[in-house]
């Protein structure tokens, strides 16, 4: 196990260098060192956009292709990702044209020097899909407090398990002293349940498939869910480079609207039909992928129509990072790393309450 022992200036210390060596990397603008540059396009005029997926899932995107949503773009995949900031970073480093990660990895990122802008909401919390923080039922943990020198598990530095455990001891009332004393430990998810019930961590981080067979095995109970702390919300979003955009808008505005067509057609569309068309998808790409994972899939945990990005989803981020020392004060607000002008949910092309090819859906 990797653990989290070092100090918040060390943390910091960390997330500049490698930042600032990303923002090198973009302004060097070197192909060879930082990716390939633009992937061109196909014979019939498509703009080919590279990304990166995850075995056994189906992205929005993916959806989109296949329910023949995008008319100016094709979609070429570059392999797997293994996390959010990886992904964007990807993105940013001209490897791939878009990425998705955890809202506060994103603005982390833009912090850093990389230019990038999100477009659309890519995952979150709601009623049926969220992350929870898990402790055994026989731990004694009962609060915030009682986490005080214990161990959290976590999937990853930097992204969403920690920024919400630390956002949750705050709002529980713990110091940033107290909070310092959290361990986050890092695990792969596979490997996080049974580390916590041999012990070995105190919080388990467990959503998806994860979350369901650790829950029916029983012996564990969440101490704070992400839903708990934010409501239904949006936790991360789709991004793409500035110059990407500026010369793509075409291949952009295709994309986004797309996409959040694809959001809204899996959010209206009931639960068998939407695993259906995802066993389809994946079988018909032919890598081999285990489906076992699509049994356990409940929603596309996006609450809001269609992916519409909200000022609050980024800037409560923001303002954590204000407040850890990690940004200045007033240097960044949400609004200058979002937009919502190619989402048909947003801009006026479709209402809210539109399915995905605009009619009106029950609320």
């Amino acid at each position: 196990m990797l653990e989290y022992l070092g100090t918040s200036a060390r943390r910091r210390k960390l997330y500049r260098a490698v930042y600032a060596l990303l923002a090198l990397c973009l302004i060097a603008g070197s192909a060879a060192a930082c990716g390939k540059g633009d992937s061109g396009a196909t014979a019939d005029g498509r703009t080919i956009i590279r990304y990166q997926g995850t075995t056994g899932q189906v992205a929005p995107f993916e959806l989109a292709a296949d329910l023949g949503y995008f008319s100016k773009i094709q979609l070429h995949w570059e392999g797997d990702t293994t996390s959010g900031p990886a992904n964007i970073q990807a993105a940013a480093t001209k490897q791939i044209e878009f990425g998705s990660a955890f809202n506060g990895a994103v603005v982390k990122l833009a912090a850093g020097g990389a230019p990038i802008t999100s477009v659309l909401s890519s995952y979150g919390a709601d009623d049926q899909s969220f992350t929870g923080y898990y402790v055994r039922d026989d731990s004694g943990i009962t609060s915030a407090r009682d986490l005080i020198g214990k161990k959290v598990g976590v999937n990853t530095l930097g992204a969403h398990h920690e920024f919400v455990t630390r956002e949750w001891l705050h709002q529980q009332g713990l110091s940033e002293a107290e909070i310092k004393q959290v361990q986050l430990v890092v695990l792969p998810p596979v490997s996080t349940e049974e580390a916590l019930r041999k012990g070995q961590i105190d919080v388990a981080a467990l959503s998806s498939v994860f979350r369901d067979t650790a829950i029916a095995r029983g012996g564990l109970h969440p101490l704070y869910t992400d839903k708990d702390l934010f409501g239904q919300f949006d936790y991360g979003t789709f991004v793409f480079r500035k110059d990407y955009i500026a010369a793509h808008q075409d291949a952009v505005r295709d994309f986004v609207q797309g996409t959040a067509r694809a959001i809204r057609w899996a959010q209206v569309t009931p639960r068998d039909q939407v695993v259906a068309r995802f066993t389809d998808i994946i079988t018909k790409r032919g890598r081999n992928e285990n489906l076992e994972l699509l049994k356990y899939y409940r929603s596309t945990g996006i609450p809001v129509p269609g992916g519409v990005i909200a000022d609050r989803e980024l800037q409560i981020w923001i303002d954590w990072l204000v407040r850890n020392g990690e940004l200045p004060q007033g240097k960044y607000k949400a609004t200058d790393l979002y937009t919502n002008q190619y989402n048909p949910y947003a801009n006026g092309t479709y209402s809210p309450t539109a399915g995905p090819t605009g009619e009106a859906v029950a609320k």
